[in-house]
């Protein structure tokens, strides 16, 4: 059974990554690793606004 705490973690993740852009056009190789990483990275993404589209593409 999942973790409580993991699940929070990814769902607010998902959440993050949707309002930052992260999660559009996942037809695309780069687009789907940019929204992954968003998605575990989403501290990163929220709190210091690194941007992943830059380190990524």
């Amino acid at each position: 059974m999942p973790d409580v705490a993991g699940v929070v973690y990814l769902a607010i993740g998902i959440v993050v990554a949707s309002t930052h852009g992260y999660l559009v056009a996942w037809n695309i190789p780069g687009n789907i690793l940019e929204g992954l990483a968003a998605i575990v990275l989403w501290p990163l993404v929220a709190f210091f606004a690194v941007d992943l589209h830059t380190l990524i593409a």
